[in-house]
């Protein structure tokens, strides 16, 4: 669709220079109407009134005058109202499908070719279970790789752990007096996070364990050795336990540097403040102002001397510009940290460094399961290790019931659990609150993940069957069903492009399931496999071509691909 898109474009583009107006990116101005009776691609012709000093349907006209006969893949022109619409020639259908077909990486590009993009996402706090909470960051994050990987970026996936602070003052002083070596040993992070519960329900009793925790963090900080012992045994345990749920997602990262990473760096980075006279002393907190930016003024360091998350972010930024010299380097967490990211950024920025505007922050709603309120203080958690596990134990039992007969039913449950999850997770805009509900998710009808995941083992069901003989097919002429699917399959590489542009995965999770009822539309209103000739192996060909699309919506999104279902 795009070589169509380009011809009309630079066509579009004469007739306005030839008017004494100039306009660039028509091509992405087209769109595909959203019924057929509109053509195969319209042209809003709005945009150009206020240049040319006349009303869009004698714009839509003069421009059909213009351009009428001119473009060999469009069958006819129409002006309608400010539109203009084009209706592609049956031809054009089927070498596109041609043309699909031959790409292997069809939809990817080289958009991202000699630029580095670092990604900050997931970057859990150490001694404490995942949970729900936690999905939007590691499923949004996890997919932007795989796009920004798709469109030729190299990229750093980066899990900024949080392994250092007064909690962990706590943890000690808590593990000091009512765990060992023994019980973290055989429970692993579940003791680290009961006594963390306990701590703060003796603390709210008691107050000096809150000077004990202080204390204990004061000697964290001075690397006393025993104390190193014991934090760096709570990191590992909480890696072991993370490692399980990133199997699951099939998420990797390149880095797992966290805050205690940052440790040695950042008295540099303050001697920097202040020597640029941006750091103030104020109550004895030490400060950079940005009243003149509308924000409250952004903490490097408190009263004691001890830093923020800004002073360590600060000093993250700049070690990754100098370490990966990136592109862009992009944060996602929730909506609630955009004023500290706003706040940190445009220290930066006054900081000197030009790059500062390629520091990204990519926002999303909160999550939750029916309605229930997360926090970790309290142990009110829902975790995701069971979310995922009863996903896939719902999913198993559907599995059962629809084919018993399925060789791998627990493998396959285990996609269609997890992907019903990340689905969920994707499909609507980013800054959106997400509810899961069960009976949604895991339907296999509407606008789910295993819908999705369904309809992809509908096609490899289909070509397995045809035992791959498809034949030619190049005098085919496509129904309107046919022909609807292949401009839909033509739009992929622009979804892609929408998506990494917005830092939005539910533009594929949308896409994906537009592909899905297009496909499901063809299969129930065209004969497939008892179809003849050139009929039969063109179906055949937009079958694999609909599965190999469909097939690169899964990956990108992160679930896995189902062959049977």
């Amino acid at each position: 669709m795009y070589t169509v898109k380009n011809a009309i474009a630079t066509l579009v583009e004469e007739f306005l220079k030839s008017k004494g107006a100039e306009a660039t990116d028509i091509a992405s101005l087209l769109e595909v109407p959203a019924d057929t009776k509109n053509g195969d691609l319209s042209l809003p012709c709005f945009r150009f009134s206020k240049a040319l000093r006349c009303a869009p349907p004698m714009i839509a006209a003069q421009l059909k005058e213009a351009i009428e006969g001119a473009l060999p893949q469009v069958e006819k022109i129409d002006a309608m109202g400010g539109y203009l619409n084009f209706y592609l020639k049956g031809e054009f259908f089927v070498n596109a499908l041609a043309r699909i077909s031959a790409e292997e990486n069809f939809g990817s590009s080289e958009v991202g070719k000699g630029k580095t993009v670092c990604l900050d996402f997931s970057s859990p706090n150490i001694a404490k279970r995942f949970h729900v909470g936690h999905l939007g960051t590691t499923a949004i994050g996890g997919c932007l790789k795989n796009l920004y990987d798709f469109c030729g970026y190299t990229t750093v996936g980066i899990n900024h752990l949080g392994d250092w602070g007064t909690q962990f003052g706590k943890l000690i002083v808590a593990y000091k007096k009512w765990s060992s070596a023994e019980k973290v040993k055989e429970r692993g992070i579940s003791e680290l996070v009961d006594i963390y519960v306990r701590f703060s329900a003796e603390a709210e009793k008691d107050d000096s364990l809150n000077d004990e925790a202080r204390a204990a963090f004061a000697k964290l900080e001075s690397l006393d050795e025993e104390y190193i012992a014991i934090w760096q045994s709570f990191k590992e345990i909480s890696l072991r336990e993370y490692m399980k749920t990133y199997e699951l997602l099939g998420v990797e990262f390149d880095s797992y540097n966290g805050e205690s990473f940052y440790n040695d760096k950042m008295d540099a980075i303050v001697d920097e403040l202040r020597e640029k006279g941006l750091l103030v002393v104020d109550d004895g907190a030490s400060i950079v102002r940005l009243d003149d930016y509308d924000m409250p003024p952004a903490i490097i360091l408190k009263k004691d001397g001890s830093t923020l998350y800004a002073t360590r972010d600060i000093t993250a930024a700049i070690w990754r510009k100098n370490n990966y010299d990136f592109h862009k380097c992009v944060y996602v967490t929730s909506a609630g940290q955009s004023l500290h990211f706003a706040q940190y950024f445009k220290v930066v920025e006054l900081m000197g460094y030009d790059w500062a505007k390629d520091l990204v922050h990519v926002p999303y709603g909160t999550m939750s399961v029916n309605g229930e309120k997360l926090a970790s203080r309290t142990g009110n958690v829902i975790l995701l290790d069971d979310l995922f596990g009863e996903a896939i134990a719902k999913a198993e039992k559907i599995i059962e019931e629809k084919n018993s007969d399925l060789k791998d039913k627990r493998g396959t449950a285990e996609a269609v659990g997890v992907g019903a999850i990340v689905f969920g997770a994707l499909r609507d805009g980013r800054i959106k609150d997400t509810n899961f509900v069960w009976e949604e998710a895991l339907s296999f009808d509407g606008n789910t993940g295993p819908y999705v995941q369904y309809t992809y083992a509908r096609t490899a069901s289909i070509l397995r069957k045809s035992e791959g003989d498809m034949g030619d097919y190049s005098a085919y002429s496509p129904l309107a069903e046919e022909s609807a699917l292949i401009k839909l399959l033509c739009t992929f590489p622009d979804k892609v492009l929408a998506a990494l542009a917005d830092h939005e995965p539910c533009v594929i999770a949308r896409y994906a399931l537009e592909l899905c009822a297009a496909y499901n539309l063809f299969y129930h209103n065209c004969t497939i496999l008892k179809a003849e000739g050139e009929a039969k192996a063109f179906r055949l060909q937009l079958t694999a071509t609909a599965k190999h699309v469909l097939g690169k919506c899964l990956d990108l999104l992160g679930m896995k691909r189902t062959e049977e279902i």
